[in-house]
């Protein structure tokens, strides 16, 4: 946290139980902006603090010691109406005035209540590892690439969050409930911010079952790659999808429209940092 502390409340433990203690940190599902900041911040009307003190943060995560917010974690839809990005505006520019880092994730699949506790508490590991790291001489692995057991028994990255989805996509396969056990992916970082990921997996000969993540940061360190982390938290929506197949068939892309999608993203290099490194992918 790098903000003056003095505009920020404490989140008791004992008025709103955390929903996950970790590494000197607890998480807090659905505190209201107004309960995290004391006050209204310089350079806010009256209508727009009484808008900004009313959302809803889906994550707020605080130092276990004085209970002050270290940084707060928010999830979008892929495409949040004109009314929906106004309000994000106002909270983008009420934490910029006291410093409370933010992240936001947007996503078809992934939810706050049912996957916000464990990713966030996958960025608190990581950018704990990522300081610890900082200070050491010695150089270390990414905290993404740290190889150990992976939950099928192979050796892997196991702090890739999409490895029991690609896991589960093989065991689909050999099940013969997916035309192809390989998931696919890509990630850009545009030059107004965001970073964004993708993956994908052939549910049947032709038809794709495809992912994207978008995450915005607002004064924060994930403690990885933001962009890789972005496709990971795609191929975990996507495996989020594998496990209802069978229940619940998914809606499905067509080759060619997946093909089309991915050579308008490259036409659009220019607006990307670093190009576009996926021009390979003319099939799929």
């Amino acid at each position: 946290m790098t903000g003056d502390d003095s505009w920020l409340s404490t989140i008791p433990a004992g008025g709103r139980p955390p929903v996950l203690a970790r590494e000197g940190q607890r998480v807090h599902a659905g505190p209201r902006l107004g309960e995290v900041i004391r006050r209204r911040p310089p350079g806010l009307t009256g209508n727009q603090w009484n808008t900004a003190a009313r959302v809803v943060l889906d994550h707020v995560v605080c130092a276990d010691d004085t209970g002050l917010p270290q940084f707060a974690v928010e999830f979008r839809g892929p495409a949040p109406d004109a009314s929906a990005r106004r309000v994000d505006r106002i909270v983008e520019a009420v934490t910029a005035s006291v410093g409370l880092p933010l992240l936001r994730i947007g996503s078809a699949t992934l939810r706050a209540a049912d996957h916000g506790p464990g990713i966030v508490g996958y960025v608190i590991d990581a950018r704990r590892y990522a300081d610890g790291a900082a200070g050491s001489d010695v150089p270390a692995v990414g905290f993404r690439d740290i190889v150990g057991r992976l939950p099928d028994g192979r050796t892997g990255a196991v702090n890739d969050l999409g490895a029991l989805a690609r896991a589960e996509a093989v065991e689909a396969y050999v099940a013969r409930r997916l035309a192809d056990p390989i998931l696919r992916g890509l990630h850009v970082r545009w030059v107004d911010g965001p970073v964004e990921g993708w993956s994908w997996v052939e549910v049947c000969p032709g038809d794709f079952l495809v992912e994207r993540v978008v995450l915005r940061s607002y004064r924060f360190s994930c403690g990885v790659d933001p962009a890789r982390l972005a496709e990971d938290l795609a191929a975990l929506a996507v495996g989020e999808r594998l496990r209802t197949l069978d229940s619940d068939p998914p809606a499905v892309v067509g080759r060619a429209d997946l093909l089309d999608d991915i050579r308008r993203l490259g036409q659009r290099r220019d607006e990307l940092v670093n190009g576009f490194a996926y021009d390979q992918l003319h099939q799929v």
